[in-house]
């Protein structure tokens, strides 16, 4: 199985040259430490950046440059500052290629719960609604099973929904899944990990069709 370096890496193949990419909180903020050095990618963060680079070396963070998680980031040369207003103009506008979020659940038909859990206190929806109402492409990286090892690639989801039919692909710790009107088509597998336990691990319709090949990371 891959670990949440490993579910970045794999995402981080999906990152084509030239792509303005908005990175949610969790594990898709490491993916853009692993984009390739040949190709040129914009990341963007609803709080006000574009052009965010790679994590910071511990002891070289700068408090006043954070990302919408309030992690410390680096910035490449270009990148610029703004206001909400801007920020969410691009995300509006559809300025945005691709969208990388985290969830809680994911459903066959490509809904996504990834902000509320009933009787926990959350800060809010906060810009996950606007994201996977505007992007044309979004991908979900996520574990494929909870704590109590409960398949979260579901038939429906349980949790309140962040948003209806929007997710494209899934990358988890065990696969790396398409949704279709179908249901969940699985396109490879984690190294080591057979296709009889992500089958086990999916609640969810899973197609599956001819040999599976596993990730190259």
């Amino acid at each position: 199985m891959l670990d949440k370096n490993g579910i970045a890496k794999r995402i981080a193949k999906e990152v084509e040259d030239g792509f303005y990419v908005n990175l949610g909180i969790g594990i898709p903020t490491l993916v853009a430490n692993y984009v390739r050095d040949d190709i040129e990618v914009e990341f963007q963060s609803e709080n006000g950046v574009l052009g965010m680079g790679p994590f910071p070396f511990e002891g070289e963070e700068d408090a006043d440059v954070i990302n919408a998680g309030k992690q410390t980031i680096t910035t490449l040369p270009g990148a610029s500052f703004f206001d909400s207003a801007m920020s969410f103009a691009m995300i509006r506008g559809k300025h945005v290629d691709l969208t990388i979020l985290g969830a809680m659940e994911v459903s066959e038909n490509g809904d996504i719960a990834n902000w509320k859990i009933p009787g926990k206190m959350v800060k809010g929806m906060g810009g996950a609604m606007d994201l996977v109402a505007s992007a044309e492409n979004i991908i979900v990286a996520m574990m494929h099973t909870n704590r109590a090892g409960e398949s979260k690639l579901l038939k429906n989801c349980s949790l309140p929904l962040t948003g209806v039919g929007c997710v494209k692909k899934i990358v988890t710790n065990m696969a790396v899944i398409e949704v279709t009107a179908k249901g969940f088509k699985l396109l490879e597998r984690a190294p080591g990990v057979s296709v009889e336990a992500i089958k086990n691990a999916t609640e969810g319709e899973l197609i599956i069709e001819g040999d599976i090949p596993e990730m190259e990371i």
